[in-house]
Parts: structure tokens; C-alpha cells; sequence
């Protein structure tokens, strides 16, 4: 996403590289940056450090040194659509999430959107969008300022009411048959991060597709309208004009939630969070109006806030992000934890599990056998739920485990592997059920075309209260389904870096280096994503497989500056195996699954 101001700020290995005349481009740029940004503050912060960068005092060029490094990672690049759209920390410049980078991004967006829909019909009418936001800071001010420069430049606009859910604003992308939607989100990012959520569909996107988060080559193009849109200051905003939705909006997505509900009797306890987020108040509407009144609301996250106070990542997979709500369950003796990320459009399931109980030391929830359902565990769960319907496809991205294939298998239905990230799960055709094993599930494609944490919520915590009724639980769901098609056992082992260049360099090595045997099991094939593979586009990854049936995936993640290692075994399981040999089984792929962690923990270097 550049401008007339964004040119390349030359580096120190640059072979003409010169230190003093890339310091006076750098200031200069940063200088008429701030001249054309929109936001007093934002200005301010920039002639700060331009204040700091230009000192030649001595003893302030540790200062100086800081102030300079500060404002070339601002201004080293626009920040560029990944993940459906932009995502990034709120400051000032180019590289940050702020009002300018906003203001531009809705004008090409706008741009775009005139392109498409008046190259089909001269006669169209213009085109609509929907926009939503979250509560994290600057969320509301970014969406008003899409609205605002959209409407100027004769598109219609439909805001919703107040900060909301991802997936309501999802659910009226293709409610409303709109062209497009932005929802103002960083979902589960840390509290100094904002995003910007692009969805297409209407008459610019139909088909399977249509309502979904948006995809190459429309990204691009995205870029390429935002790229040719003048300083943010000379962009036209309207002071109103666009439509502001009643809170019937939120009701409406909550009723197609309701679609879904059953009618059996209801006797499950539940423990819920939203962490901190905006999807507490809507999944408590679609628990009551389902008939589940025995809820215990973890009241420390249940008000958002945009700093996330009680958790280090407003992430339910982060470690320890849950334990507040695992606390709850035994203090309230629940039967079930249900936990959504911030803008909900995940969902944590949290159960007691006596296999995992040790009862030793100090007793906690996680002592006593209370954790966390991995993705695959939940994603296999639905998948058997939805699949014994019939009818359609089950679709899971690559990183996700292989049971969903055997489970579609099973039943007679058609199964699609995708890349990772919901903007594919969700384009698959005829889907019925998508799901990824970073907790996302898409329960009800026809409404939602995205990962939505709500409504799985709901078919989840029915599924959990149908087995509880039958005096059995989710963790015996997921042994009947070990003993029909082996016992799939996956984790995941993340590094962080601060050093964004580390990330290629460490993909690289693994590609000079490759790993010739997982838990001691040697490697019979090693695939390089980057080159394609299994009819998929190209993406950034290495697929390692064992000859005992292990599997390894390792790729960068698209939303956080992490290298992400995708760890499977299977162990086979008898069809009759009792209670002890499915335990022995679970304990033997778990000393397999630490196997493998140990493995890519050396080949990663950390």
C-alpha cells in the first residue's frame, strides 16, 4: 500500500548504500507523512521522533540512534494486505495500523469496487458495503472513517450499531448481498494490534465464494487502487450519509444462530468467556434462547476491554489464557468450558478428562483433568455431528489433521484439503461443514461463509448435552471415533520472533537441512508447499512424513510473527478396544507427539 511518499528507504548492505543521504530521504519522508496524516496525535508522534532522529547533542545519540531505527521500520514498506486484508500494531506511518493507513485503504477499496461493479452493468447501482468493528482501541474511529470515505465516494454503506462479533458482520455480507464487507478487528492479535478485515461478495465475487474474506488476484488489485490514492489529508470524507443499523442487526445474525438449536432437554452447567472481547453478550442471547439457563459467566473477562488485563495473549491457545475459566469450572463443577476469542470468530471447548488428572502437588483444574480440546479434537467432533446428516462436503485446511477425511469417508461424502486460512476452507463447493485447527469451525456455511465461534459454540455445547444425557461425554465422542478410524493425535510447537528476518531464514535452513527421521521413524517424504502440491497454489511450507504414519508440517503464520510446526501420529485402535487400551493407546501417541516436538525443537534451533 504506497503513495507519492512511499519510496524504498535504502538498507545498510545496499551496495550505494549512504548513510547520510538515506537518513535525510527517511526524515524527509517521515516529515511529509505527517504534514498530510489526519490525526493530531499521530502527527505529533512523528515529529517527535523526527525531533529525537535530528538532535546533535552527544550525549543524546543513543537517542538519536533509537529515534532513527524507530522510524525506518515505519516507513520501510506500507503495510500490506495478508490474512483478507491489513493487520498490524497502532501507530503512526505507513507500516502501523492508523487513521491514514485506514483512510487510504477504504479509498482504494472504494476504487476497486467502482471498477468491478461498473465494468459489469454502466447501469449498476452503486456498490454496498458493510462495515463492523470491534472494542479494541481505535476500532470504532477506523470504522467511521471507512464509512465516511466510502460515502464520499458514492458507495452505500451499512455500519452496524455497535462493536460486534466477526461473524455478524459476516452473516450480513451475503444477508444483505453485499459487494463487500470490512470488519475493524485483530481478532485474537495482542492489545497494541488492529486490523482490517475485507470480505467480497454481491456482484463482485459470487459463487461459493461469495461473502468470503477476499483472495488473490483481488488482493492485489486492492493494493494496486490503494497504492494510487493521494495523501490520506487530500482523500474526501463525508460528514454522514451512510446507513447506521438498529440493533436488530445483531438479533437477526443471533436468530440464524437459532437455526441450529434442537429441542432436547437441557441439564448442562457451562462456563463461558469472551475474554475480554464482543462476543459475551451475543452467545449468552444464543445459549438462553436455546434453553441452556445453567451458564456461569467468568465476570473478570466478561466486559470488553481492549488492553485483555487477565490474559498475556487474548488467545485461547496461548498457554494459560483459559486457566481463569478452568478455575470457574471446578469451583462451579461445570460439565463444559466454552471460550471465544475477541471478536469470537473462534471457539476453545474445555472438558474433564480423567486421563490427563494427576492429583498430585498443589490441586488445580488442570490436576483435576480439566483441558482444552485441540482443534482437530473439536473440528472431528462437528465434523461426525454434521456429516451423519448427510448431504455435501467436509473440508479441513493442511494443516489440519487427516480424521476429517476418514470421517467423510465414512459416511459417503466428498472431503477438500485446502490452503491454510478460512478464506479457502470457506470457497470450497457444496461445503457443509469447514473447519481449521486453529479452533474454527464453519457450522453453517450457508449463512456465515466464515470460521464463526458463536454458533459452533452452540452445536458443541447440544452435542456435549445430548452425550450427557446418555451418561457419556465429549472426551468418550472422541474415543468412539479413535476406535473407528485410529486414534489421530496432533499438537502444535510455535517460535516467536522479534527479528522478522529470522522467520525466512530459519524456512530456508529447513529446506538446506531437512529432517531425515520424526520420533524416530524415518522421513519417506519431504514436500515443499512453496512449490505446490496435491493441486494446491503455491504457499510457504515444508510436509514431512514419517514411515510409521507421522506427520509434520511447518510453515510462517499469516497473522503473527511466528514459524508454526503442525505435529500428527496415528495409532491404531481396535474397534472393541476398552477404556485401559484406548488409555495405552493416548499414551502411547503422546509420547510419540513429544517425540516429535523434541525433534523440530532441535531442527528449528530453539
Amino acid at each position: 500500500m504506497s503513495g507519492p511518499a512511499d519510496r524504498d528507504v535504502q538498507v545498510a548492505d545496499d551496495p550505494g548504500f549512504d548513510p547520510s543521504t538515506a537518513h535525510t530521504a527517511l526524515l524527509a519522508r517521515a516529515a511529509a507523512w505527517a504534514d498530510d496524516d489526519v490525526e493530531p496525535g499521530d502527527q505529533a508522534e512523528i515529529r517527535d521522533l523526527l525531533a529525537d532522529a535530528g538532535t546533535s547533542d552527544p550525549a543524546l545519540q543513543p537517542v538519536r540512534a533509537a529515534a532513527l531505527t524507530e522510524l525506518a521500520d515505519r516507513f520501510a514498506r506500507p503495510l500490506e494486505f495478508g490474512t483478507a486484508g491489513l493487520r498490524g500494531a497502532m501507530a503512526a506511518g505507513p507500516n502501523r495500523m492508523n487513521r491514514a493507513v485506514v483512510i487510504r485503504a477504504a479509498a482504494g477499496l472504494g476504487a476497486f469496487l467502482h471498477g468491478v461493479v461498473g465494468a459489469r452493468d454502466d447501469g449498476a447501482a452503486p456498490p454496498l458495503v458493510v462495515v463492523g468493528y470491534d472494542a479494541r482501541h481505535h476500532s470504532r474511529t477506523f470504522a467511521l472513517d471507512t464509512a465516511a470515505v466510502l460515502t464520499a465516494a458514492g458507495v452505500a454503506v451499512r455500519l452496524l450499531p455497535a462493536a460486534a462479533p466477526t461473524p455478524v458482520l459476516a452473516y450480513w455480507v451475503r444477508a444483505a448481498d453485499a459487494d463487500a464487507g470490512v470488519m475493524v478487528t485483530a481478532s485474537h492479535n495482542p492489545p497494541a494490534d488492529n486490523g482490517y478485515k475485507v470480505y467480497l461478495g454481491g456482484r463482485v465475487v459470487t459463487g461459493a465464494g461469495r461473502g468470503a474474506q477476499l483472495v488473490p488476484p483481488d488482493d492485489a488489485r486492492i493494493a494496486a487502487a490503494i497504492a494510487a490514492v493521494g495523501p490520506a489529508r487530500e482523500v474526501p470524507r463525508a460528514r454522514d450519509g451512510w446507513t447506521v443499523l438498529g440493533i436488530e442487526a445483531v438479533h437477526r445474525y443471533t436468530e440464524a444462530v437459532l437455526a441450529l438449536a434442537d429441542d432436547a432437554a437441557r441439564n448442562l452447567r457451562i462456563v463461558t468467556t469472551s475474554m475480554h472481547g464482543v462476543g459475551g453478550a451475543t452467545l449468552a442471547r444464543v445459549l438462553r434462547s436455546a434453553g441452556f439457563r445453567d451458564v456461569v459467566v467468568v465476570a473478570e473477562q466478561a466486559e470488553p476491554d481492549p488492553d485483555f488485563p487477565t490474559v498475556a495473549f487474548p488467545n485461547p491457545e496461548e498457554s494459560g489464557a483459559i486457566d481463569l475459566a478452568l478455575g470457574y469450572a471446578v469451583d462451579a463443577r461445570a460439565d463444559l468450558v466454552i471460550a471465544n476469542d475477541p471478536d469470537a470468530d473462534r471457539c476453545a471447548v474445555a472438558v474433564l478428562d480423567r486421563r490427563v488428572g494427576t492429583h498430585h502437588g498443589a490441586e488445580t483444574a488442570r490436576s483435576a483433568g480439566w483441558r482444552m480440546l485441540h482443534g482437530d479434537e473439536v473440528g472431528a467432533l462437528l465434523g461426525e455431528h454434521l456429516a451423519a446428516r448427510g448431504g455435501g462436503r467436509l473440508a479441513n485446511s493442511i494443516v489440519s489433521s487427516r480424521l476429517l477425511a476418514r470421517i467423510a469417508a465414512a459416511h459417503g461424502l466428498d472431503h477438500s484439503e485446502t490452503l491454510t486460512g478460512f478464506k479457502w476452507i470457506s470457497r470450497v463447493d457444496g461445503l457443509t461443514f469447514g473447519y481449521e485447527e486453529a479452533l474454527g469451525y464453519c457450522v453453517d456455511p450457508g449463512r456465515v461463509r466464515d470460521k464463526d465461534g458463536l454458533s459452533a459454540a452452540l452445536l458443541v455445547v447440544q452435542l456435549a448435552d445430548r452425550l450427557a444425557a446418555e451418561g457419556r461425554d465429549l472426551v468418550d465422542a472422541l474415543d468412539d471415533l479413535a476406535r473407528a478410524h485410529g486414534l489421530h493425535l496432533t499438537d502444535q510447537l510455535s517460535a516467536r520472533f522479534e527479528d522478522l528476518a529470522l522467520i525466512p531464514e530459519t524456512m530456508r535452513r529447513l529446506r538446506d537441512q531437512p529432517v531425515t527421521t520424526l520420533a524416530g521413524s524415518p522421513v519417506v517424504e519431504t514436500v515443499d508447499l512453496s512449490t505446490g502440491a496435491d493441486g494446491l497454489p503455491p504457499t510457504d511450507g515444508l510436509r514431512m512424513l514419517a514411515a510409521d504414519g507421522s506427520r509434520v508440517i511447518v510453515r510462517p503464520s499469516g497473522t503473527e510473527p511466528k514459524v508454526k510446526c503442525y505435529l500428527e501420529v496415528i495409532v491404531p485402535v481396535a474397534p472393541d478396544a476398552d477404556y485401559a487400551a484406548l488409555s495405552e493407546a493416548r499414551h502411547t501417541a503422546r509420547h510419540r507427539l513429544d517425540a516429535l516436538r523434541s525433534d523440530l525443537t532441535r531442527a528449528l534451533g530453539l
